[in-house]
C-alpha cells in the first residue's frame, strides 16, 4: 500500500475522531478493509503511539517496574516438550533459524502411522480368517486351450465416485452405475475372449475412490467427489469380486488374482487381498497374490508378465524397478510386459527391458478428472506362453452397458437340441 504521510495522517485522525475503523472509513468515503490497511501502516510507523492494542498488533509479553526501578518483561512460558503421539508418525519438521543457524521456533507435523494402520487392519483379518465363510467350489470348464492366458486388465475403477455429466461431459458416475459397469463388461468380456486355460484379473489399483470415512486422499488429503458411505463401498466391492471372480473361473481353469497398491485406496487394497486369500482358501483354482509390496508379478511359460499402479513408478522408468525386485523371474523368461494405471489414458512404450503398457478406465471422469481428455475402455490382452501376446479385445464403456443382463438372458433360454 502506497500512501503518503498527508493521507496516512488524515486516516489516523478521523480513526481517534470517530473511535472505529467502520465509522472513519465511512467518513473518509473509503472502504472499511482499505482503512484497517491504512492504520496498519501506521501503526508500523509510530503514528498512532504505543497504547496497546494497536490495529494488527497484539500482546506478546507485559514489562512492569519493580520497586527499585528495575523493569522485568515477562513472556508466556513454553509448553511442554513435544512427544508424538500414539499412533501417528512424523511428516515434516519445520524449522525457523536466526542469521547463526541456531533454532528460533520448530514445528513438527504428524499423520496417522499408516504402517500400524495396516498392521493392524491386517491383524484383524487374520484373526477372523477361520471364521470367514469359504467360497463353494465351481464347477471347472469343459475345454481351454493349454498354452493361453487371459489378462483381464481393470485400473482405476473408482468405485464411490460421484460424476454428473452436465458438469464433466464424460458420462453419470456414481455407486450403482460403477458396480453395474464393471459387472457387464465382464460379461462381455468373457463372452469375447477365447477359452485359454489361464487367467488374470489384474485389477490395477484405485478400485475404491477413497480409503476412510472421509472422502479424501490418504496422502496429500484431496477432497473427493464421493457417491456414498464407505460400508456400502465396502460392501459393492466385495459383491463386485466375487461375483467377477465366480464368472471367470466358469471360464477358465487357473485364476491368478491381483489387487494392486494405489494412491486412492492402499489399506483397501490390503484388506481385499486378504480377505479373498481367506475366502478362496479352498478352492485350488484361486490364486491370490498377497504380497504387501508395490509391485507384482505373474510367470507365464516364456512370458513374464509385470504389474504397478503408475503412482510410484511411470511407462518410462518403471521397468528398472520389476527386473530389479523380480531379476529371477525376469531371467527366466524370454518376453516381459509391464502394465499401469493411474494416469487414466493408454500409452504404449517398448524399452530395452520389455514393453509397458499404460491402461485407460472405463470409470467416468469427475469434476477434477474432466481436466483432462481420455477414452473409456479395458482390454482383455492373450499372452502365448511361448510367443507373447497373441490377440486382445477391447470394449468400451458404452459398449458393454446391459451385457450382464443379456447374458442372464440367454443362458436362461431353452437351447434347441440337436437333430
Amino acid at each position: 500500500m502506497n500512501l503518503t504521510t498527508e493521507q496516512l495522517e488524515e486516516r489516523v485522525a478521523a480513526y481517534k475522531l470517530h473511535g472505529s475503523q467502520r465509522l472513519a472509513a465511512q467518513a473518509l468515503g473509503i472502504g472499511k478493509s482499505t482503512m484497517g490497511d491504512s492504520l496498519k501502516v501506521a501503526a508500523e510507523r509510530g503514528m498512532l503511539g504505543t497504547d496497546p492494542v494497536l490495529p494488527g498488533y497484539a500482546i506478546k509479553s507485559i514489562a512492569s517496574k519493580t520497586a527499585d526501578g528495575a523493569w522485568i518483561k515477562q513472556t508466556k512460558a513454553a509448553g511442554e516438550v513435544f512427544v508424538t503421539p500414539e499412533g501417528f508418525t512424523p511428516k515434516r519438521i519445520s524449522n525457523l533459524s536466526d542469521g547463526q543457524g541456531r533454532t528460533i521456533a520448530r514445528w513438527d507435523i504428524v499423520e496417522p502411522d499408516k504402517a500400524q494402520q495396516l498392521a493392524a487392519m491386517r491383524a484383524v483379518l487374520d484373526g477372523f480368517k477361520d471364521e470367514l465363510p469359504r467360497a463353494a467350489v465351481v464347477a471347472a470348464p469343459a475345454h481351454t486351450v493349454d498354452d493361453l492366458l487371459n489378462q483381464y486388465t481393470i485400473t482405476d475403477h473408482h468405485l464411490g465416485a460421484l460424476a454428473w455429466n452436465e458438469e464433466t461431459g464424460g458420462g453419470d458416475y456414481d455407486l450403482r452405475i460403477g458396480e453395474q459397469l464393471i459387472i457387464d463388461w465382464f460379461a462381455a468380456a468373457i463372452a469375447q475372449s477365447p477359452p485359454a486355460k489361464r487367467a488374470v484379473f489384474a485389477q490395477l489399483g484405485d478400485f475404491l475412490h477413497y480409503d476412510s470415512f472421509k472422502s479424501i486422499t490418504p496422502e496429500h488429503g484431496h477432497l473427493l467427489d464421493s457417491d456414498s458411505r464407505y460400508p456400502k463401498m465396502v460392501r459393492a466391492a466385495i459383491r463386485i469380486v466375487r461375483k467377477v471372480i465366480r464368472m471367470l473361473l466358469e471360464k477358465h481353469e487357473q485364476l491368478d488374482v491381483i489387487m494392486c497398491d494405489a494412491n486412492h485406496d492402499p489399506a483397501g487394497e490390503v484388506w481385499l487381498r486378504e480377505m479373498l486369500a481367506a475366502f478362496y482358501e479352498d478352492e485350488p483354482r484361486v490364486a491370490v497374490d498377497t504380497n504387501p509390496g508395490t509391485y507384482s508379478v505373474v510367470e507365464h511359460g516364456d512370458v513374464s508378465l509385470f504389474y504397478h499402479h503408475g503412482h510410484r513408478r511411470g511407462v518410462k522408468n518403471v521397468d528398472s524397478i520389476l527386473v530389479g525386485k523380480f531379476r529371477k523371474v525376469y531371467g527366466r523368461t524370454r518376453l516381459s510386459y509391464a502394465h499401469t494405471g493411474h494416469k487414466h489414458s493408454d500409452e504404449l512404450k517398448t524399452t530395452d527391458l520389455m514393453k509397458v503398457e499404460q491402461h485407460e478406465t472405463l470409470a467416468a471422469p469427475d469434476a477434477y478428472g474432466s481436466n483432462w481428455l481420455s477414452g473409456r475402455s479395458a482390454k482383455v490382452i492373450t499372452y502365448h506362453r511361448d510367443f507373447g501376446e497373441d490377440g486382445r479385445v477391447i470394449l468400451s464403456a458404452a459398449r458393454v452397458m446391459g451385457a450382464a443382463k443379456m447374458q442372464a438372458a440367454n443362458d436362461n433360454v431353452p437351447q434347441a437340441k440337436a437333430a
